[in-house]
């Protein structure tokens, strides 16, 4: 197993996300050690929350199952963490358990949908402290976006 992969932190935002970023590690039939899926609910720092606390932790309990299920033979611990920036709580985790890298699938949108969300995967891929390993989307026919969900 290559050392890049021996502990690896990878955010999943949603529970198409989480499945998109499960069949791209399985397509690469990659060796992975440790795995932490991370799970940031944004808190609005004062603001009203886009939605309940109750709702986001289901919603990260969903995609921790469903990234279990498309690699039942991966150990995954999970991560929920409440940050009011999404980069800041993935860097945190990957701090906290000493991450060789952080793997993840892009979702798509158009340059106003980053700009509007603040372009997290140009953040995390210039601002991380540690490799960060993009995965391509698996093509399998399936329009559907985790970017929709």
């Amino acid at each position: 197993m290559s050392d890049l992969l021996s502990r690896v932190v990878v955010p999943v935002a949603s529970d198409a996300d989480a499945s998109a970023t499960a069949a791209a590690i399985a397509a690469y039939d990659a060796e992975v050690g440790e795995v932490t899926l991370v799970y940031v609910v944004e808190k609005a720092g004062g603001a009203p929350d886009k939605a309940s606390v109750e709702q986001r932790e289901l919603a990260a309990r969903e995609a921790f199952d469903t990234f279990d299920a498309a690699l039942p033979n991966v150990h995954v611990d999970r991560e929920i963490v409440y940050d009011t920036d999404i980069l800041d709580g993935i860097l945190s985790v990957a701090a906290d358990v000493d991450a060789t890298a952080i793997a993840f699938t892009p979702r798509d949108g158009g340059r106003f949908v980053r700009m509007l969300t603040g372009d997290i995967t140009l953040r995390l891929v210039t601002d991380a402290d540690r490799p960060v390993v993009s995965l391509p989307r698996p093509t399998d026919g399936d329009d559907e976006s985790p970017e929709d969900e």
